[in-house]
């Protein structure tokens, strides 16, 4: 496993953490870009804690930043083998973290952006137990035709796109979607008019929104 770290962000109520967001980046950036989202999801979020870990790689298609997996080679099967290569980095830490807070898989969840979308939906189907949920911005599930055999748990998921990304196809939402209800995954979804491949504040307050009432699920 290669070791991850990045910015953390501790809860704005104080004390100990009570539930934990872990950010997934888009390739090129690093950890501290969506550590930035930590402030603006604290209102709905008090007693969480957020990690924003630096992806595994140096970007191969840039001077700076960082990537989970390349993207030089678009095929299906080189996409798939850089997904399943970056997923047992973020299953370690997520095993670290829960370990260290006390925290169960419950009340920790998954927030990618792009390629840290890709990452995260790969990893949480096969994650166990079963973690609070996943919100994945801007992304596409990879692999959809092992899912099926290879999932472990079924993590309620909130799916956001914006229909002029020009990034990564808008398309890419509804394929997902349909794959994981198809295995009777609990699904929101929205795809944002106008945006293109980012995240907007309304796009995060509903992120809050679904992450309080997931962890508001789960026992402390």
């Amino acid at each position: 496993m290669r070791p991850l770290e990045g910015p953390v962000v501790e809860p704005a109520a104080g004390g100990s953490a009570t539930s934990l967001v872990i950010f997934l980046h888009g390739v090129g950036a690093d950890g501290h870009d969506l550590i930035g989202l930590a402030p603006m999801l604290k209102r709905h979020l008090p007693n969480t804690a957020f990690l924003s870990p630096h992806a595994p790689e140096p970007c191969d298609m840039a001077p700076m930043g960082r990537q989970w997996f390349s993207l030089t080679d678009r095929r299906h099967d080189a996409l798939l083998e850089g997904v399943q290569r970056a997923a047992p980095d973020v299953s370690a830490l997520l095993d670290a973290e829960r370990d260290k807070r006390g925290l169960a898989a419950e009340r920790c969840a998954l927030f990618g952006f792009s390629q840290g979308t890709m990452t995260a939906l790969h990893v949480a189907p096969r994650y166990q137990p079963a973690l609070a949920g996943v919100v994945g911005c801007s992304g596409a599930l990879i692999g959809a035709e092992l899912l099926g055999d290879e999932l472990r748990t079924k993590p309620p998921l909130l799916l956001m796109h914006g229909d002029l990304d020009e990034v990564v196809p808008v398309q890419a939402l509804p394929a997902a979607r349909e794959a994981f209800e198809g295995l009777s995954f609990s699904v929101q979804w929205e795809i944002r008019r106008g945006l293109g491949h980012g995240i907007d504040p309304e796009g995060i307050d509903r992120a809050g929104r679904f992450l309080a009432a997931c962890f508001e699920a789960a026992p402390v």
